[in-house]
């Protein structure tokens, strides 16, 4: 029996299966999808088992063996095997790359090693150091050589030279199984209530413990929570051999003690009906369609979703929905949790490695049905899909931004095709592709432009704020937005404060030079924080504490200009003392379940002003917020990227959504430098089709998608002098090799020349029917696969870029 396999080596050579020999004890247990230990070269590496085949064109004399299996049964079924390599061609990714992005961390291999002494060797052949290190542990790992000393780790290199030590490779996967402690009752209960009888007087602890086990084990913990005694009156029991006590595997559950309610299914509108018609027809009849739900903030969306997945279960089928980051939208999770109980897996970033490990188990292991999750979920290990939600499917997080770097959107339909099932993408303001795309026919559109039970839509005011500075309002308030805040909170409404950043002041400045303080490792200024009160910067991570004069002149004229949420706080305690605010950012949010914790404080009304960046974007849905604020309208605008209005119409849309979802009506009120561009005059008459129509025309013009594709290569490296000649050479290369309708942007510097120490140049590439693209982008990558394996030179190629910085 033989074995092809991937291995995890991320080179280009590697990039193909190589043949391996099953030996026999393994040969009943080995399938395609799981993950196996082979020797590579001289060193023990990861691989996944691609086929099994009872053939090969290789000389069998000289096939190495598996040398020993990772998993027990497989960690990614066909469809997922053929994915990848789906994934492979499409994202130009290594095929390693793309099985690996399909696992849950906790399952990526790391590699060590092990140190040994060699056969016939005594540790008193060593040197005094090693001698000690050596006695106590018969062979150590690299790592905890490393750990202690160079000293140590230079001798221990110089004993494996001469042959003393022997060095051999360790491959391991992070994952572990949570264990539980549990006792179980021997006795039967005539038995157990005789003893409990005779322990009465004696130890009357042990009675207790003995009425009240019934014959299923119980996990220790929670007996001595119940009974109230100590872990030594559990031990007396055992060794009395009365109860046994032994361990067993379970579930790390993240929403464990919460207890979810239970929903029904509500009575749907007419636009409602029709939606969840035509989809459930299409998981009646198995047909894969994409449908393209374009539904305004509040038309109950969630409820059509709910309802559809219903029906594909009765059918026997299986579903994922997609969230733009669950952990932001924490009342999706409770939606699903009430509707489907303990059929639903919850994958998402702020679960630990192991509670995604086990989640990701509970779908392989067939034990749930549906998966609600961020990205990375589209990858879930289900067999027999039945439907695949993408919700708010414009958002830009479903787009990947390393290897491999798929769209989500596309993965669903690839698997849609495979399963005959339907994928459904919905949002209040599509992304300008989609919404094409269901134009032209390629989606089936559903409209949905009623809210539920007709609720009227907020009333959007857009206030100059250039006009505020020529009245003398210096604040970062309007008069406008402070009257609308102080009324709220007389009538004891809600209010949501929206900023475009994070951090306090966006940069710093010296008033007499001019000085900006800026990353020395990255082309960009950085930006203050006051907590802790240091310039960070965003990109590399780098920070130094804030300067109180200027580094340049020596002058004390130094500022922090813009406004981040903390300075906005401050403000907000200054104007209108009395109200209690919640801030919301990332610098807040980076505990554990503090998002949802802040979330849950301002719905029990624990706070009158939500104050925040993105994440309060979307998602929320609270009957007493009656206003909403936005800061800052334009942040988005200046920045150079062909999205800048799509993504600035659909954030504003989205915020104004939050307001006056239920009886209570809603206002709006957005400051803006540049009230005049249609992005922002189009919000306030909740336009998103005059908008899609303006935009379509600026997108022609400047040959962007949806009428051109575009991709990005993006070259970098610590050497300027290098960047530029190999862009040149690729440049060049594109335009010999392409046809000529292709126009090929560059090479030019990207919009951050500078990031961690290494310069950055691009090349664009917009085309609308290419067949060669692959090929040739493929062939730069072989071109430079030597360059790069030797030096820091590195390629990236984006076939879809939705980051141009």
């Amino acid at each position: 029996m033989i074995a092809s396999v991937i291995v995890d080596v991320a080179s280009k050579q590697t990039n193909k299966a190589f043949d391996y020999l099953v030996p026999a004890p393994f040969i009943p247990t080995v399938k395609p999808g799981m993950r196996v230990i082979v020797p590579f070269g001289p060193r023990k590496v990861q691989g996944f088992v691609l086929a099994v085949k009872g053939d090969t064109d290789v000389d069998t004399s000289k096939l190495k063996a598996v040398e020993d299996l990772v998993d027990v049964k497989p960690a990614l079924t066909g469809e997922l095997l053929q994915l990848a390599e789906w994934l492979t061609n499409k994202a130009l990714c290594l095929q390693v790359i793309a099985l690996k992005s399909m696992l849950p961390a906790a399952m990526r291999a790391s590699y060590n090693k092990r140190i040994s002494l060699a056969e016939g060797v005594n540790e008193q052949d060593l040197s005094e150091e090693l001698k000690t290190f050596f006695h106590k542990n018969g062979s150590v790992m690299w790592d905890e050589v490393k750990k202690k000393s160079e000293t140590l780790l230079g001798a221990v290199q110089k004993e494996i030279k001469s042959g003393r030590l022997f060095v051999e490779p360790v491959v391991k996967s992070n994952e572990t199984k949570k264990k539980t402690n549990v006792v179980q009752r021997v006795l039967s209960t005539a038995e157990a209530n005789e003893h409990a009888e005779a322990l009465e007087k004696k130890a009357p602890k042990q009675s207790e413990v003995l009425r009240f086990m019934e014959e299923e084990p119980i996990a220790v913990a929670r007996l001595l929570e119940k009974t109230n005694v100590s872990s030594g009156t559990v031990k007396s029991l055992v060794s009395k051999g009365f109860l046994t006590q032994f361990e067993v595997e379970e579930y790390r559950d993240p929403y464990e003690g919460r207890d979810f309610g239970v929903s029904k299914a509500l009575p749907l509108m007419d636009q409602q009906k029709t939606a969840l018609e035509a989809i459930t027809s299409t998981v009646k009849e198995d047909r894969h369609e994409t449908f393209l739900v374009h539904g305004i903030t509040g038309s109950g969306k969630t409820e059509v979703y709910l309802q559809a997945i219903d029906y594909a279960l009765k059918k026997g089928r299986e579903a994922i929905v997609l969230v733009p980051e669950i952990s932001l939208t924490p009342q999706m999770v409770h939606r699903f949790k009430e509707r489907f109980g303990s059929e639903v897996a919850v994958l998402h970033s702020a679960l630990s490695k192991g509670e995604k490990y086990d989640e990701w188990r509970k779908i392989r292991d067939k034990e749930v049905t549906v998966a609600v999750g961020a990205r990375s979920a589209i990858f879930a290990p289900f067999e027999n899909l039945g439907m695949i939600i993408i919700d708010e499917e414009h958002e830009s997080s479903y787009k990947q931004e390393e290897a491999p770097r798929y769209h989500a959107r596309d993965v669903a339909i690839e698997r849609g095709k495979t399963y005959g099932c339907p994928v459904i993408l919905g949002s209040a303001t599509p992304s300008m592709e989609s919404f094409a795309r269901a134009k032209k026919g390629v989606y089936n559109l559903i409209t949905m432009d009623r809210r539920v039970n007709d609720v009227k839509l907020p009333h959007v005011d857009i206030v100059d704020m250039r006009d505020e500075l020529k009245s003398g309002n210096r604040s970062m308030f309007s008069v406008k937005l402070l009257d609308a805040m102080k009324d709220r909170l007389e009538k004891q409404e809600q209010i949501v404060l929206f900023l475009n950043r994070r951090g306090y002041s966006t940069f710093v400045l010296c008033r007499d030079c001019g000085y900006v303080a800026e990353c020395p490792h990255c082309d960009i200024s950085l930006t203050y924080h006051r907590s802790n009160q240091t310039c960070q910067c965003h990109y590399c991570g780098y920070q130094v504490t804030k300067p109180n004069r200027c580094p340049e002149c020596e002058s004390d004229h130094i500022r922090f200009f813009g406004s981040g949420t903390q300075k906005v706080e401050e403000e907000l305690k200054k104007v209108l003392p009395e109200a209690k605010v919640i801030r919301m950012d990332v610098d807040t949010t980076r505990r554990k379940g503090s998002h949802e914790k802040l979330l849950t404080a301002f719905e029990k009304g624990g706070g009158d002003i939500l104050l925040g960046t993105q994440m309060i974007a979307k998602g929320l849905d609270f009957p007493n917020i009656t206003l909403v604020g936005v800061l800052t309208a334009d942040t988005m605008l200046h920045i150079p990227d062909f999205r800048a209005s799509e993504k600035t119409f659909q954030l504003l849309t989205q915020v104004s959504g939050r307001a006056g979802r239920h009886k209570k009506p809603g206002e709006v009120v957005v400051q803006s430098y540049t009230p005049e561009h249609f992005s922002i005059q189009l919000v306030k008459e909740h336009d998103y089709l005059s908008f899609f129509n303006r935009e379509m025309y600026f997108r022609k013009q400047g040959e962007y998608p949806p009428y051109f594709f575009v991709t990005l290569i993006n070259v970098s490296a610590t050497e300027l002098t290098k960047v530029v000649s190999v862009t040149g050479k690729i440049a060049d290369y594109l335009r010999s090799s392409l046809s000529e309708t292709t126009i090929i942007h560059g090479p030019a510097t990207s919009a951050i020349p500078r990031i961690k120490d290494r310069y950055r140049y691009q090349c664009m590439i917009k085309y609308k029917n290419e067949p060669r693209i692959i090929h040739v982008l493929q062939e730069i990558l072989k071109t430079y696969q030597a360059e790069m394996s030797r030096t820091d030179l590195a390629i990236n190629i984006d076939t879809n870029p939705y980051m141009l910085m």
